[in-house]
């Protein structure tokens, strides 16, 4: 860290990213760690699938569960993960994660290297479209290197339980 480097990122500092049932918060961007890795804070609401099945190409994800549980898939490990737990999710490995509960939760996502952080924002206008232009997704997804599974949508919301997503609409 060098003398001119922000030392402290306040509440006031942040951007939401992303509004919905899953929002996205940056609390530490790219450009205060090198790029080495950023902060984002995922409130979910009750009952919502936060994503679908998806895999990172370049980017490993730490997510710290600061209020309520999540659950998640991870490969094809399905758990739930309560307050101060941390779930791993390594690129190349398929993962989604959702809210099980009538409550809501929110997760510290870890995400090195920094940079996915970008997608949420980007994201945001799309899923603000009625339908959202699946398209258009699909072109994000890609200039990300994510690759996304919107047909296990369905499934995770059945099998647990979820309210449904903006896919699935």
């Amino acid at each position: 860290m060098t003398s001119d480097t922000q030392a402290v990122f306040s509440p006031t500092d942040r951007k939401t990213l992303l509004e919905g049932p899953l929002g996205a918060i940056l609390m530490l961007p790219a450009s205060a760690t090198g790029g080495r890795l950023s902060l984002v804070e995922h409130p979910l609401a009750p009952r919502s699938l936060g994503s679908p099945m998806h895999t990172h190409r370049d980017e490993d994800e730490y997510s710290v569960v600061l209020e309520g549980v999540v659950g998640a898939q991870v490969g094809d490990q399905v758990v739930e993960a309560g307050v101060g737990a941390v779930l791993v999710k390594p690129r190349g490995v398929p993962h989604a994660f959702w809210n099980p509960r009538d409550e809501p939760c929110r997760l510290l996502e870890i995400i090195s290297p920094a940079g996915f952080e970008d997608y949420f924002g980007e994201l945001n206008a799309i899923l603000a479209q009625t339908p959202p232009d699946v398209a258009a997704l699909g072109e994000l997804a890609g200039r990300y290197r994510l690759d996304l599974d919107p047909t296990s949508v369905p499934r995770l919301v059945e099998r647990h339980g979820l309210r449904g997503h903006a896919l699935a609409e």
